[in-house]
Order: C-alpha cells, then structure tokens, then sequence
C-alpha cells in the first residue's frame, strides 16, 4: 500500500481487498468535520431546549407545533448519532457514509420542522446537512477512483490493460 495525500491506493495484485483503511478521500473527512461540527451544534440546540425552554420563541399557529422540551431531546439524540457518525467516516467505513446520508436527511427535516423556534441557526444546520450529504455523495465516486478503478484521466486502470 502507498499513501498519498488523504487518498489510500492500492499498489499490490488485484486479490487484494479494497477494505476501508484509516485514511479517507478529502470530501468524506470534509463530511466527517462537517457532521461533527453539525451534531456538536444539534446537541447544543438541544441541551438549551431541554433546560430553557424561555430561550426560543414560540410561533402561534404553526402547523408543526411541538413540546419545546421534546424537540430539545430530538435534536440531543439526534446530534449524539451525528457526532458517532462523522467520527466512524474516518474509518472510510460504507455503513457509515450510508448512515451520514441518512441521519443528515433526517436533520434536515428536524431543523426544518424547527425553523420558526430558531430560524437562523436552523438554516445554518440545513446547510450543513446538505453539504454533508453532497461530500457523502461525491466522495463514495472519489474513494472508488482512489481504489484504483480508474486514472485520473477517467480511463481503466494499468492493471486492467494487461493481456492474460
């Protein structure tokens, strides 16, 4: 195996397994910052609902109306799955860039539902979330190319080429 940069290419016969390693492609650890800092965000969001409900304004006829204490604990849990998540993308783990996507998604909705409590830090984590989905999205194209698929130049591999 040789290393370069954050991309892990594999130099040895074509048996070998493609498994996740330790390093990952640039736009999942991106992902990986992102959903950290974006979890560490939710669970402040949610620690803040949960012990002072008088900090968010409530809207009159909204059609989501939610218990401001259930929500703090929705965005606590919430947040505490992103954080786990965004540090398992390190491990460059497929279940865990599957899990990303999902639990963005759901924090996307979450803070859509909340945006007339907060609606600037809501708009700040649904931008988050979208980034993080992109970067999940982009970066599973990344790492297979990393995996020696293809070149850089979106042709098939050296190894690919040779005549048995």
């Amino acid at each position: 195996m040789a290393t370069t940069g954050m991309h892990q290419h594999d130099t040895g016969s074509r048996g070998e397994s493609h498994g996740g390693g330790i390093w990952v492609s640039s736009w999942t650890a991106f992902a990986a910052v992102m959903m950290i800092f974006g979890g560490a965000m939710a669970i402040f969001q949610g620690i803040a609902a949960i012990v002072k409900t008088d900090v968010f304004v409530v809207t009159r006829n909204y059609a989501y109306t939610f218990d401001m204490t259930g929500w703090g604990w929705i965005h606590l849990v919430l947040g505490v799955l992103v954080v786990l998540a965004g540090v398992a993308l390190f491990r460059g783990a497929m279940w865990a860039r599957v899990t990303g996507i999902v639990l963005a998604g759901l924090s996307m909705i979450a803070n859509f539902l909340w945006l007339p409590y907060y609606p600037v830090w809501a708009i700040v984590l649904i931008a988050v979330d979208a980034f993080v989905i992109w970067a999940l999205c982009i970066g599973a194209r990344d790492s297979r190319d990393a995996m020696g698929t293809r070149d850089t130049m979106g042709t098939r591999d050296a190894r690919d080429a040779r005549i048995p």
